[in-house]
């Protein structure tokens, strides 16, 4: 279907390795279809024990949705609408739907950049998770960067970190390593040699693989180096604790500790209204199961491109380079509740929601 993605079985385990290395693996409608044929394939076949997702460049997993091919097909119609667009994110969100819930493990090689759509793909559910954090391990939910908010199941894992850290990673898009992914739970072990990982997954049968990646790593864990995020735990949980963005803007602005004023600098680069949908987004899917979290998504996908600071975003950041992105509204003090409270007016009745099976 496409030569973006490779996949093989042995020694009973199901090979996924992502090649599009020109474009740091970021996923494209056929990449996610491909990966998804494979993963349903495999998950009744007795033959396959286990899956790993791994990539041929040492630069990134995957840097996430192809976000040129969203500027291009949402330029072409009135309020950034898209059959392509539709599809791709229905098809992405049914794919970490699929990973959230495999009931094989499912190994991901965090190795170099895995940002949104790529821990969409990684961040499997906790009777499956293998997530391996190397020392090149860059791991970040951006999409605030360009005017979205952290999908792929954002909504449902960034809530679930320690304290305020989902929120503090979300409203930043600031990126993290190794030792901060195994902190905020997004990583189960660090291995600071992967070509030796790698032999072993090669040559372990897949029905003992989780525990041979267990019995590698343990004694390494600790090699990834003390976590940023623990140490800043304290003042997270505190500026990130209030109960609005222009709370914990405030909250920043009265902290001179250095890393107070970094993550105040990257709030003022974000749209000040996704900054808002983003927060509210994380406070209800605190509540919610991965399904209804993926569903609400998909719904604030059309809602954002509907408005356009997505499509301003790409323009400003990827397309023509300005960093002069013309927020709408461009201050924090301008966005309103009933603006907030418009992303999530239902797109559709339930009974024809694209993602109501899941």
């Amino acid at each position: 279907m496409t030569q973006d993605v490779h996949f093989h079985v042995a020694n009973g385990t199901g090979f996924i390795t992502l090649d599009r290395p020109q474009a740091l693996n970021s996923l494209s409608l056929d990449m996610v279809r491909a990966i998804t044929a494979a993963l349903l394939a495999w998950r009744d076949d007795a033959a396959v024990a286990a899956v790993v997702l791994r990539s041929t460049s040492a630069k990134a997993l995957s840097a996430g949705g192809d976000i040129r091919f969203f500027h291009t097909v949402a330029g072409r119609t009135p309020q950034g609408g898209s059959a392509q667009l539709e599809d791709f994110f229905t098809e992405e969100y049914t794919l970490d739907h699929l990973v959230h819930t495999y009931p094989k493990p499912y190994v991901a090689l965090l190795d170099g950049v895995v940002m949104g759509g790529g821990m969409g793909i990684s961040q499997a559910g906790p009777q499956a998770a293998v997530r391996v954090a190397t020392p090149c391990t860059k791991i970040a939910m951006p999409e605030v960067n360009i005017g979205l908010f952290p999908d792929v199941g954002g909504s449902y894992f960034l809530p679930r970190a320690p304290g305020n850290v989902g929120r503090y990673l979300a409203l930043t898009a600031l990126p993290i390593g190794a030792a901060d992914a195994l902190h905020a739970g997004f990583a189960d072990h660090f291995v600071p040699d992967l070509p030796a990982l790698a032999a072993l997954i090669e040559t372990t049968p897949g029905t003992t693989l989780r525990a041979a990646i267990a019995a590698f790593a343990e004694p390494l864990r600790g090699g990834a180096g003390p976590s940023e995020l623990e140490r800043q735990q304290a003042p997270i949980d505190r500026h990130f604790g209030h109960d609005s963005v222009a709370a914990i803007v405030a909250s920043l602005r009265g902290d001179d500790a250095p890393f107070a004023q970094h993550a105040l600098a990257a709030l003022e680069l974000r749209s000040p209204l996704l900054l808002c949908v983003t927060f509210e987004m994380l406070r209800r899917g605190a509540a919610l199961d991965i399904a209804d979290c993926l569903r609400m998504e998909r719904s604030l996908i059309r809602r954002t491109f509907e408005h356009g600071d997505v499509v301003e975003g790409i323009r400003a950041l990827v397309v023509d380079k300005d960093n002069a992105p013309r927020w709408d509204p461009p201050r924090l003090a301008d966005v309103t509740e009933a603006m907030v409270a418009r992303f999530f007016e239902p797109v559709w009745p339930p009974h024809a929601h694209p993602l109501r099976t899941l």
